[in-house]
């Protein structure tokens, strides 16, 4: 644990100098002075582009300028996420989305052209848990249960996941590792066809954003987390279980590494105050967000650290399919 703190905080510094010690050519005076573009790398109606245009409203509001939401999907994320890493760092291309493109994407696509470090956290807006669920009348009723079917039949007890290197596959393989079992992992496009496939008994289980499975009415042994999700209090999570893992997808709003310090402060305090209205609230209410899902710059600089940490040991656990 002494090695990871002291490698995430080696981290956190990496990561906040270049908010601290960006370029000097934009102030908080002159801040914004016209159109702000920011990119959301996924599909339209996403939870990252529904709340990105409630930021985009806020900002547009309280800064006098437009700031405009541009969805760019593509490679998992890795195209629009790319352009901000290369965007001039003046605070005019920022992105808003999961961190997944950037601690894990680049661990995978060794041509994403980016790492952690390419990047200014100015506020973290969402934290999206991820949770296991069970055909209906399935015997899996717990954390233990799905780890007991695995050494009962190593390699044969089928998990969906929504695709390889995904949050839920992460934590997936993290359940394994700790368990010191093998679960056989079954990609698929998306949580819908997860879902779908879960639901008709196809798979034994499958590990989904709580998002996608919140509302569906399926069993839900457990969910990866710190804490119980207050929209589902009767849901335990792994650690309260005995497996201590909860691999996390945090998301805000980020701009290119050397962003001055004063226009981060400036788009950071103004994200505070965003955040409290009800327009935010109510998108926040919508997807199934726990609490502390909310940060200022600080405090999503160290979370991205951590992050950055615990997904390096987890990436390399990853097989070939």
């Amino acid at each position: 644990m002494q090695n990871r703190a002291c490698v995430a905080a080696a981290a956190a510094m990496t990561i906040g100098a270049s908010a601290v010690f960006g370029s000097t050519g934009a102030t908080a005076q002159t801040y914004p002075d016209r159109v702000v573009q920011i990119i959301v790398p996924t599909t339209a109606g996403s939870s990252a582009d529904i709340l990105g245009r409630v930021l985009a409203d806020g900002l547009s509001s309280r800064l006098g300028k437009p700031f405009i939401v541009v969805d760019k999907p593509g490679a998992s994320g890795v195209l629009g996420t790319a352009d901000v890493a290369r965007a001039k760092p003046d605070g005019y291309t920022l992105m808003h989305g999961a961190t997944y493109s950037i601690t894990v994407q680049p661990l995978i696509d060794k041509e994403a052209g980016y790492t952690a470090q390419s990047f200014t956290p100015i506020c973290q807006t969402f934290k999206n848990d991820q949770v296991v669920v069970v055909p209906p009348n399935s015997p899996l009723k717990t954390a233990r249960d799905l780890v007991d079917a695995a050494k009962r039949k190593p390699g044969a007890v089928t998990v969906g996941i929504p695709g390889i290197g995904t949050i839920p596959h992460l934590a997936m393989i993290a359940l394994a590792d700790l368990a010191k079992v093998q679960f056989n992992d079954i990609p698929f496009k998306g949580p819908a066809e997860e879902m779908q496939a879960v639901r008709s008994g196809q798979i034994d289980f499958a590990a989904v954003p709580l998002t996608a499975a919140a509302g569906s009415g399926l069993p839900m042994p457990g969910i990866f987390a710190e804490a119980r999700n207050p929209s589902l209090l009767n849901v335990p999570t792994f650690k309260e279980q005995g497996y201590d893992i909860a691999p996390l997808s945090y998301g805000g709003l980020l701009g290119p590494a050397g962003v001055p310090a004063a226009v981060t402060r400036k788009l950071d305090n103004a994200c505070i105050a965003i955040m409290k209205t009800a327009a935010a609230q109510r998108v926040v209410k919508h997807t199934f967000q726990p609490a502390g899902y909310f940060a200022d710059s600080a405090g999503f600089t160290r979370n991205l650290a951590v992050d950055a940490a615990e997904k390096r040991r987890l990436v390399p656990l990853l097989k070939p399919h």
